[in-house]
């Protein structure tokens, strides 16, 4: 039988894991356009920190063909 308690700590390690998991597709996002295209401007910085981890997902894809950080952010 599962209690309340045991239930709210596996709902908050549900939550810590997606947060980390979102904390580190951004850090690898970072990383890969500071490699291919040199310093982040603060707003890219900005921008990628206030990503939903769809959004995180899909730049990260772009990185590989993308000309530029404004071509991997963009809409």
């Amino acid at each position: 039988m599962t209690t309340l308690a045991d239930r709210w700590k596996a709902e908050g390690e549900a939550r810590g894991e997606a947060r980390g998991r979102v904390e580190g597709r951004r850090g690898v996002l970072v990383q890969l356009l500071a490699l291919k295209f040199g310093t982040l401007s603060e707003g890219a910085r900005e921008r990628i920190a206030a990503a939903a981890e769809a959004d995180l997902l899909r730049w990260t894809e772009r990185v590989l063909t993308a000309d530029s950080v404004d071509a991997v952010l963009g809409d």
